[in-house]
């Protein structure tokens, strides 16, 4: 059962303060930082993944959905199961095994380990190095699997609307949680939450916070009553314990302190001129390497940057 939270803490407001356009011609999906924070990238529906200092990369057949840079080789991970190199700009490794889309990259935060997820409802952990599939995770029955991986286990959530939580040793399942109603679109790990004890996941039926590695409902942090709830389809946390969650097509992004559950902001992402009001859809959210800065990325084909105001 989920304890009392706390009373919220004033919060200084977040503000867009700058839009980057014409890079991606297809709805940006996703966005990721190298671990010097002088980088990032995005992918999109045409199919590219761009950076910053004007750098593209081609190579997909269909959209790209899900980045993710290794904190421990040059190496950028798209969704399509290229590994780029980040000197060279070449796709230098492929990791072959999903029968069907991948939506999720995330790297083991301590050893050469990849999760990824998709379409065919299994989670796959690779070896980096020798590109070796070591365990193929399959438990949920629906479509559309994501996964994050913390020491020592690996979590997985679907829209059959429950969380696994998995050894990641033996490669079974620990246990399942069914606390949502709705499809599971998104989950995020504390990065400094007693050294990444705990995650959060969103769907349409609200945020809910638990602990690790037992599994523990800590806190219903549900939208306001007065707020129409929508399809969440992606959340971050960031070290100041702000969570933002964004929205599906009502393009709210909001913001959430992580001690209270309480939503301190709503803001409306404004539509880039010439795009249509249904391309005012949310499809990412993160917070890069120091948590100041939050990049939204839109159906709209913009990635916008915000902070907070103090």
């Amino acid at each position: 059962m989920a304890a009392q939270p706390p009373a919220p803490a004033p919060r200084a407001p977040w503000r867009n303060y700058r839009i980057i356009s014409g890079g991606h011609h297809g709805c940006v999906r996703t966005v990721a930082f190298d671990p010097s924070n002088h980088l990032f990238f995005t992918g999109a529906g045409d199919r590219t993944v761009k950076g910053t200092r004007r750098l593209t990369l081609t190579g997909h057949v269909g959209e790209v959905r899900a980045l993710a840079v290794s904190h421990r080789h040059p190496y950028l991970f798209s969704a399509g199961d290229d590994g780029e190199d980040l000197e060279h700009n070449q796709a230098v490794r492929s990791y072959h095994g999903h029968l069907a889309g991948v939506h999720c990259l995330a790297f083991h935060p301590a050893i050469d380990v990849l999760i990824t997820s998709g379409g065919d409802a299994i989670c796959r952990v690779w070896d980096v190095r020798t590109r070796a599939q070591v365990f193929a995770l399959a438990g949920h029955p629906a479509l559309g699997s994501l996964a994050r991986a913390t020491d020592p286990q690996v979590i997985t959530g679907s829209h059959d609307a429950t969380i696994q939580l998995w050894d990641l040793a033996a490669g079974k399942t620990m246990l399942t949680l069914a606390h949502h109603k709705k499809s599971i679109r998104a989950m995020a790990l504390h990065p400094a939450e007693r050294s990444r004890s705990a995650f959060a996941s969103a769907a349409a039926d609200g945020v809910k916070k638990f602990s690790l590695p037992g599994g523990e409902l800590l806190q219903n942090m549900s939208p306001p009553p007065q707020q129409t709830r929508t399809i969440l389809n992606s959340l971050a946390l960031n070290q100041s314990n702000v969570g933002a969650a964004g929205g599906g097509d009502d393009g709210i992004i909001r913001f959430l302190d992580w001690r209270s559950g309480h939503c301190f902001q709503q803001e409306m992402a404004i539509v880039h001129p010439g795009s249509l009001e249904s391309e005012a859809c949310i499809c990412a959210v993160s917070f890069d390497v120091t948590g100041s800065r939050l990049y939204t990325c839109g159906a709209d084909k913009t990635i916008k940057m915000w902070r907070e105001l103090y």
